[in-house]
C-alpha cells in the first residue's frame, strides 16, 4: 500500500488509511464541508473517506 507522508490521518476505519502508520495512502484528498458557512474545524469533512 502507498504511504503519503504529506497527508497525516488517524482514521483507521477508512479504506485509504495506510496500515503502517498514521498516513493516507492516496496521492491527494478532497476536503469539504457539511455546513453553509463553516466556522470550526468540526464543520469540515474528508470527502475521500471510504469505509473499510
Amino acid at each position: 500500500m502507498n504511504v503519503n507522508k504529506c497527508i497525516e490521518c488517524t482514521v483507521k476505519q477508512c479504506a485509504n488509511h495506510a496500515e503502517c502508520g498514521n498516513y493516507c495512502s492516496l496521492d491527494r484528498i478532497m476536503v469539504g464541508t457539511h455546513e453553509c458557512n463553516p466556522t470550526q474545524d468540526q464543520c469540515t469533512d474528508c470527502m475521500s473517506f471510504r469505509k473499510k
